[in-house]
């Protein structure tokens, strides 16, 4: 599960992340980076965290898909929050392909996308 602070929960953050933010496809996901963004709603601290939301539509499967993906999604964003510089935002956006992917290819299109989107991967 990721922890609370590190969990992108308001609508208007998630619209800065995807409209704002740039942008890397999967076949199976999207990841939408706004690096560094500063939180108006957190008072005082030196470094924000680095916050992640995911949005999983209908088209991905039924309720018990799209809650397996998210719950897969959350597992595998928890480990790379590192990677990802403090202060960002990361929306991930499940493709319908997700809910018949296994973790290890939802791993590895998120690292894929990920690199791509930090500077270490070519288009």
């Amino acid at each position: 599960m990721l922890p609370t602070e590190h969990r992108l929960r308001r609508r208007e953050d998630f619209a800065t992340a995807v409209r704002r933010g740039r942008r890397a496809g999967r076949p199976l996901l999207v990841v939408h980076l706004r690096s560094g963004a500063t939180d108006p709603h957190v008072s005082g601290e030196s470094s924000p965290p680095t916050r992640a939301g995911f949005v999983v539509s209908k088209a991905v499967g039924g309720a018990v898909i799209r809650n397996t993906v998210k719950r897969r999604l959350r597992h595998l964003m928890r480990d790379r929050l590192a990677l990802v510089p403090p202060g960002s935002l990361v929306v991930v956006r499940a493709l319908p392909g997700a809910g018949d992917a296994d973790h290890a290819q939802l791993a590895r299109d998120l690292d894929a996308a990920l690199q791509r989107l930090l500077g270490g991967g070519a288009r």
